[in-house]
């Protein structure tokens, strides 16, 4: 197992990697002078450095968290939302054919491990609002302000 740390304006965030990909993404970390790095996390470093600077819209690293057949259809369903662009729960489940599984589809958005990459706070409330997220209402307020997909 791999880990590197980032700084960008919503604080220090812990990227996880193995062999196959990244497996997570923490917020708040407490960066560590030791590096622990691969080129995996290295690479996800960059990507985030250039996301935060507002030079890139999409990731392209390989992806390794580890869920149920459920969760991982909710989680692929989020990297296709569009940069700017926001969505409700029910759209995602539309998306993945389980209409009547907002809920677990909330549960599903709830456990990503892999945020800002997986983007799971593209997803709020079908009236508009910010509702939930892992790492914060203030954070994802400003990761969608950052993306141009919130004005206030």
């Amino acid at each position: 197992m791999a880990y590197d740390f980032v700084n960008t304006p919503i604080g220090w965030l812990k990227i996880h990697a193995n062999d196959d990909g990244i497996i997570a993404i923490d917020f708040d970390a407490e960066p560590e002078a030791v590096d622990h790095g691969n080129t995996l996390t290295k690479r996800c470093k960059q990507q985030l450095t250039e996301y935060f600077a507002g030079t890139r819209e999409h990731f392209d690293l390989p992806l390794a968290a580890e869920g149920t057949t459920f969760q991982r259809a909710v989680w692929q369903a989020l990297v296709c939302i569009p940069f700017g662009t926001t969505c409700a729960y029910q759209d995602i489940a539309d998306t993945i054919g389980k209409p009547k599984a907002v809920r677990a589809v909330g549960a599903a958005n709830g456990s990503n491990p892999i945020p800002i990459i997986v983007p799971c706070h593209r997803v709020i409330g079908r009236d508009g609002s910010l509702i939930g997220f892992g790492g914060g209402l203030d954070k994802k307020e400003w990761l969608l302000k950052h993306e141009g997909a919130l004005l206030v």
